[in-house]
């Protein structure tokens, strides 16, 4: 039984893992390739969103690694 709860477990992390990368792309990487393209013409609104996105992509990463520590040998 324990292999059964060692994929869900695993499913979640990579679940998370997914969330995390998703906040990274749209929060961070595509509103600072839009500033670097000169497509956006409010830098304030990147300083804002950035630094939030991040640090949410941080913990969602973060929450994964916690859930894989519960993996049964």
């Amino acid at each position: 039984m324990h292999l059964v709860r060692n994929e869900q477990i695993k499913l979640t992390g990579a679940y998370l893992n997914g969330a995390a990368l998703a906040f990274l792309a749209v929060g961070v990487l595509a509103p600072v390739v839009a500033l670097v393209s000169q497509r956006l013409d409010q830098p304030w609104l990147v300083a804002a969103i950035v630094p939030g996105c991040m640090a949410v992509s941080v913990a969602l990463h973060l929450l994964a690694r916690w859930f894989l520590e519960g993996l049964e040998e």
